[in-house]
């Protein structure tokens, strides 16, 4: 089966987010035993990995369901999906993790994170799941 540009653009989205996942739990794993705190600031850190990671994953998925939507695409829903179930276990995991880390780190930026991006995940997935409610129509060249 070929995919379309949407699932590309999908699939590209999870591995964002699984970047920005990633990032947030080593930071978080830091900063739970630092080694070295001369040069470390944990907000400015954090508010570049959602630059880099989590923003344009949101960004990829909207625009895949932006594209699938005209003609309704399963396979592309459930990516979105996807996405947004890792983003969700990745900013649990990591709210696990909180209660952990050192006194000198507890900010609002490093309290905000899991639970901002946890309360994203979940208009990620309901994007996916409306394109399962598209019925597929054939594609009109002309």
């Amino acid at each position: 089966m070929v995919m379309q540009y949407g699932a590309y653009i999908a699939i590209a989205g999870i591995g964002l987010y699984a970047i920005f996942v990633g990032e947030i739990i080593t930071i978080f794993n830091f900063m739970i035993d630092p080694t070295l705190t001369d040069f470390f600031e944990p907000k400015s850190k954090i508010l570049q990995f959602i630059s880099i990671g989590v923003a344009p994953a949101v960004i990829m998925s909207g625009t895949s369901y932006m594209m699938a939507r005209k003609f309704g695409s399963k396979q592309i829903g459930r990516l979105v999906i996807a996405g947004g179930i890792v983003l969700l276990v990745g900013m649990s995991y990591a709210y696990t993790m909180l209660d952990s880390i050192d006194k000198d780190y507890h900010m609002f930026t490093v309290i905000i994170v899991p639970p901002l991006f946890m309360a994203v995940s979940i208009p990620v997935m309901i994007v996916g799941a409306l394109l399962f409610r598209i019925k597929k129509r054939p594609k009109k060249y002309f």
